[in-house]
């Protein structure tokens, strides 16, 4: 065990201070982070909110300090240091999971703003705008969207319509219906959009993915309200997608009047560089793995197998453990501090951010993942590069 591996590892089993806090920060700290583990998950996706909201405001080195944390920091930090986080099922770990949750959403829309402003007003020498809309993006498209997935798994009302809201702002409200409801049921299916196939390029993929899920998310909400009766309280309720559009709308007027025409084409970019890297990240943790059908018509159910999964400790905590793709998709509801890396599951050759970048080229892509569908396919686990993808002396598997 190298040093910064066994830093790391005391760092995360230290154990929460036994006497009552004596300030108000320190209470707050309690009540907000009141386990170790949840410590972690928030100094790796608040540390990025503070810089960028510096980076909005000022420019200059705190945009490069912004963009080098969403990109070299968190590449070297999954590089040097081995560490699987211990998954805590203890309802106040889960708690204050959700609480960093509502944290991170509201500090989303805030950024959103900030950043609309930054680039919209003019006020930044173009090389600070160039870097504060690949931090702004690359914050929105790993940290939000996670955190806006983990939202809309929630059982209460007041989360799912609050990592809605934060697609909404994405424009990119029907995820909030299509994932849910369409990818959970046919996910390693041709039936699913978000599901890419075997040899099948990114880009090709998000069309079909970006289309199919808005039209099979609409047909699933309409039908839903078509088999209630007349006069059922569903149908004094605004349709989803009316509220995804409406929301759109007000959001896009919004950029407007923050900063003119320049704010609203920043928002749009925004938007939707966020919304690649979520589309990325489908395609990544999906590609080539498909449920077998038997004989009845019925897909075999989803297990380990049908999720790519990445090991690298610190973009897990950046991306609120969504690299631990197999456990999600065997359940659903389980909180992201819950999450565990399945011994059994495909293993990515290497992060999940690392991974989206090659998939923008695919010739490359195709290259590197060949072998690793096929030994998935094949039950042959161990193939060349999982030995490099596992973490060196993981504390849990």
């Amino acid at each position: 065990m190298t040093a910064a591996q066994g830093c790391a590892i005391v760092f995360a089993m230290q154990p929460p201070l036994s006497r009552p806090p004596a300030r108000l920060g320190s209470t707050l700290k309690a009540y907000l982070l009141p386990k170790p583990q949840i410590r972690l998950f928030a100094i790796a996706t608040v540390v990025p909110v503070a810089l960028l909201g510096l980076a909005d405001l000022f420019g200059g080195l705190w945009a490069l300090a912004a963009l080098g944390y969403m990109t070299a920091l968190t590449a070297s930090l999954d590089a040097l240091v081995g560490l699987v986080l211990l998954p805590s099922q203890s309802p106040a770990t889960l708690r204050a999971g959700d609480r960093l949750s509502v944290v991170l959403a509201l500090a989303h829309f805030i950024l959103l703003a900030l950043a609309v402003l930054a680039l919209g007003a003019n006020r930044f020498a173009l090389w600070e705008q160039v870097v504060i809309f690949l931090a702004s993006g690359l914050f929105f498209g790993q940290v939000s969207n996670s955190n806006a997935h983990e939202l809309i798994h929630r059982t209460t009302r007041g989360l799912r319509n609050l990592g809605t809201w934060v697609y909404i702002s994405l424009l990119f409200g029907h995820h909030a219906s299509a994932h849910p409801k369409v990818h959970h049921r046919f996910v390693a299916t041709d039936e699913d959009p978000n599901s890419a196939r075997s040899g099948e390029g990114f880009y090709r993929f998000a069309l079909r993915a970006w289309l199919g899920s808005f039209r099979a998310g609409l047909k699933i909400e309409n039908d839903l309200r078509a088999r209630t009766r007349g006069g059922a309280w569903w149908h004094k309720k605004l349709h989803p997608y009316a509220v995804y559009t409406l929301g759109a709308l007000m959001c896009l007027g919004l950029a407007f009047a923050i900063a003119g025409p320049r704010g609203l084409v920043a928002y749009v970019a925004l938007s939707s560089f966020a919304t690649m890297q979520l589309l990325l990240s489908d395609y990544v943790q999906h590609y080539g793995l498909r449920r077998p059908k038997g004989p009845d018509g019925r897909y075999a159910p989803v297990d380990v197998q049908h999720s790519w999964n990445a090991p690298q400790w610190f973009s897990a905590l950046l991306m609120l453990n969504a690299p631990r793709h197999s456990d999600h998709h065997a359940h659903p509801m389980r909180p992201y501090p819950a999450l565990k890396l399945d011994t059994g599951a495909p293993l990515l050759p290497h992060s999940l951010p690392i991974m989206a970048t090659i998939a923008l080229v695919p010739p490359l892509w195709k290259r590197k993942m060949r072998k690793h569908v096929l030994a998935v396919i094949n039950g042959t686990q161990n193939h060349p590069d999982r030995a490099k993808a596992a973490p060196r002396n993981p504390t849990s598997t």
